[in-house]
């Protein structure tokens, strides 16, 4: 049987398919990218980044354009399968580590794993480990990912805040050592004083980032940009409005989590049960 011909002529790569369809929906219904934003009530420049394939936006912002141009789940399908494209996610990877090296302070809301920038070797070859990294290239991802911390060390490092969901502290490593030891590396961060740690308990109820992964960057030029991370993808978002919404966001997250203080002690309880499982 011969191979079936594609015939509609659209791209089969589901970035360029996304912003295609942006553009051929656009042109059908006649609307100018200025007259776009006044009807959604979006920054209209948000759409011609979206169309020139610069960013793909965010769920809020695809769905209503679905509902505008009369297209029901079509172009947040396309967008969901632009956002797990493993190539797309490694080139915008890409670009966060840039931004995140040349930072000026970064913050940063964790749901289920600690952040980068605090994870110990043994930490992090156990989280690259489950994802399914092995041999040389696990060893390689583990060194630049401890290679990542010397942006918190020295005289000049950026100020660093981050809020970890009490999740993150009640999935210890199965290597009962190394859990203790990656407890007693956060403790001694958080003495840092350009370092801030706050947990978010699990009594502070639901809040708007419980399931997305946040780091706030803000460079040289005063401008924050936002990396969100998801179990399968990851967004670079530098729309300003885009921006301010998940800003707002993370401030409520923050608004209930417990002062550094109280933060400390919580991890001191967790690295003393830890170091008293009968288990270990």
């Amino acid at each position: 049987m011969p191979p079936r011909r594609i015939i509609t002529g659209r791209s089969q790569e589901p970035r360029k398919r996304f912003v295609e369809e942006l553009r051929l929906l656009r042109s059908r219904k006649g609307d100018s990218l200025r007259k776009l934003g006044e009807v959604l009530g979006w920054d209209w420049s948000l759409f011609g980044k979206m169309e020139s394939g610069e960013t793909l936006g965010g769920p809020e912002v695809v769905q209503a354009l679905d509902q505008h141009y009369g297209t029901p789940g079509l172009l947040l399908t396309l967008w969901e399968l632009a956002m797990a494209d493993p190539t797309q996610f490694k080139e915008r990877y890409r670009r966060y580590m840039i931004l995140e090296a040349e930072a000026v302070s970064l913050w940063h809301y964790a749901v289920s794993v600690l952040p980068g920038l605090l994870q110990t070797k043994g930490y992090a070859r156990a989280v690259l480990a489950a994802g399914g990294i092995t041999g040389d290239e696990l060893t390689q991802q583990v060194e630049a990912r401890i290679g990542r911390r010397g942006l918190l060390e020295g005289d000049n490092a950026p100020p660093f805040r981050t809020i970890l969901s009490e999740a993150v502290l009640r999935t210890p490593l199965e290597d009962a050592e190394a859990w203790r030891e990656q407890l007693e590396h956060l403790l001694s961060m958080s003495e840092r004083q350009r370092v801030m740690i706050q947990v978010l308990p699990f009594a502070a109820g639901p809040h708007a980032l419980s399931n997305t992964d946040t780091m706030f960057l803000r460079g040289t030029d005063g401008r924050t940009v936002a990396w969100v991370e998801t179990g399968y993808s990851g967004e670079l978002v530098q729309e300003t409005a885009a921006v301010e919404r998940l800003q707002l966001r993370y401030d409520l997250a923050r608004d209930l989590a417990l002062s550094p203080a109280e933060s400390r002690k919580f991890i001191m309880r967790m690295l003393e049960e830890a170091s008293c499982d009968p288990s270990t």
